[in-house]
C-alpha cells in the first residue's frame, strides 16, 4: 500500500469519528468540539491539494513507506 491511499484511507477514518463524536444526533457523541477536529482535516487535504506539502506524508516517508510514484502500477513497468 503506498503512502497516498493510507493518507486518503486516515483522513476519512478520522473525519467519520470526529463526526462520530461531535454531532449532537451521534450514539456516540462526546462534545461538539469534535468538530474543529474535522475542519481541520479537511483545511488540510485542501491546502496540500495547492502545496502539495502534507505532514502526515512526511512521517509515513520517514517510516518507510514508498510514494505511488515509487511503486509499479497494475505490475506494469
Amino acid at each position: 500500500m503506498n503512502s497516498e491511499r493510507i493518507i486518503r484511507i486516515m483522513a476519512g477514518a478520522f473525519v467519520l469519528l470526529s463526526l462520530a463524536l461531535g454531532a449532537p444526533a451521534s450514539p456516540l457523541y462526546h462534545s461538539s468540539y469534535w468538530l474543529w477536529f474535522t475542519a481541520f482535516v479537511g483545511l488540510n487535504l485542501f491546502q496540500s491539494g495547492f502545496t502539495r506539502f502534507c505532514p502526515a506524508e512526511l512521517i509515513l516517508s520517514k517510516l518507510g513507506v514508498k510514494s505511488a510514484g515509487d511503486q509499479a502500477s497494475c505490475g506494469l513497468r
